[in-house]
């Protein structure tokens, strides 16, 4: 799908063809979409195509009429009705006349641009609309970073009611998702650094607060990613222990309780034998005193187990 953007003095407006100072959102193009932006912006379209693929590397990439940035952005997928937060690439085309925006779905990074909810947001205004989307980047990364640790707060919750298997998986998703935020955070970072260095796109004296606000910002996301995957590893190394220790317990008990219940079966089978000479063997009361005192015997190791707190 593509959508062609720009900004006027009443805001921002949908345009039918590709002007000068307009903004080019591609939301997962076919074939045919590639090659009409790749022909109407003179843009390779194997750059196009990059972050269409998910495995792409965050970078950037100068061309003699564009510069490419490459970078990725958190999402959330479903998969087996529970939601998993991954990361997937968004590239930045930055053309002569045009800005040009490729990525796999629509995305929350982009949308609040393209319902003009952002201030002093200029289609035209290159440099700065860039950096005003890694700025907001970097604020999904945090969103999406206190989702996680609530829903690591609600599964340790449920935890300590129930230390079942089912809980610690969902702990691991979520360590996981951690692990791809904190790479691509890392990587955006590198681009950031790169963003500094290369002259394809003009620095204005009046966008450096916003550059710092950026870097500060994917700098934060990386510190709370790495917290809270430090915090989520802990807290899942902690509850494996507790699962192995409950099942330590109840193996304990079930074998205290096996050797208790061993012993009537034992005297029973010593007088249960097909011999002359059983102490009791004509006794009226020689059954019941065989049974009282397995009973009894059993009653005394169960206290002394109990004692030992084996039980």
């Amino acid at each position: 799908m593509i959508q062609i953007l720009k900004t006027y003095e009443d805001g921002i407006r949908q345009i039918d063809g590709i002007e000068q100072g307009c903004w080019v959102v591609m939301t997962d193009p076919s074939a045919t979409e590639l090659l009409e932006i790749s022909e109407a912006c003179h843009i390779d379209i194997d750059h196009l195509r990059a972050p269409l693929d998910e495995e792409e590397r965050s970078r950037i990439e100068v061309e003699e009429d564009y510069t490419l940035i490459l970078v990725d952005i958190p999402t959330s997928e479903e998969r087996n009705n529970k939601d998993r937060y991954v990361t997937i690439p968004m590239g930045i085309v930055v053309a002569k006349d045009v800005i040009v925006t490729i990525c796999l779905e629509e995305t929350k990074v982009l949308k609040s641009f393209m319902d003009g909810r952002v201030r002093d947001f200029f289609t035209y205004k290159k440099t700065r609309f860039i950096l005003q989307i890694l700025y907001k980047n970097a604020t999904v990364f945090l969103q999406y970073l206190r989702i996680i640790d609530r829903k690591s707060e609600e599964i340790e919750h449920k935890l300590h009611i129930s230390t079942r298997n089912s809980e610690l998986i969902d702990l691991l998703e979520l360590e996981k998702s951690l692990v791809y935020f904190t790479t691509s955070l890392r990587s955006n970072e590198v681009v950031l650094e790169k963003m500094l260095k290369i002259d394809n796109i003009k620095h204005y004296p009046e966008d450096t607060e916003l550059l710092e606000d950026v870097i500060i910002e994917n700098k934060q996301a990386i510190e709370m990613a790495n917290i809270y995957s430090g915090i989520l590893s802990g807290t899942m190394d902690a509850f494996a222990s507790v699962i192995s220790n409950n099942l330590n317990i109840v193996m304990k008990f079930l074998a205290t309780v096996t050797i208790v219940m061993s012993i009537p079966t034992m005297i029973a089978s010593f007088f249960g034998m097909n011999v002359a000479g059983i102490p009791g063997e004509y006794s009226p009361f020689g059954f019941a005193a065989v049974v009282g005192i397995a009973f009894l015997i059993s009653f005394i190791v169960a206290v002394i187990f109990r004692k030992k707190d084996l039980f």
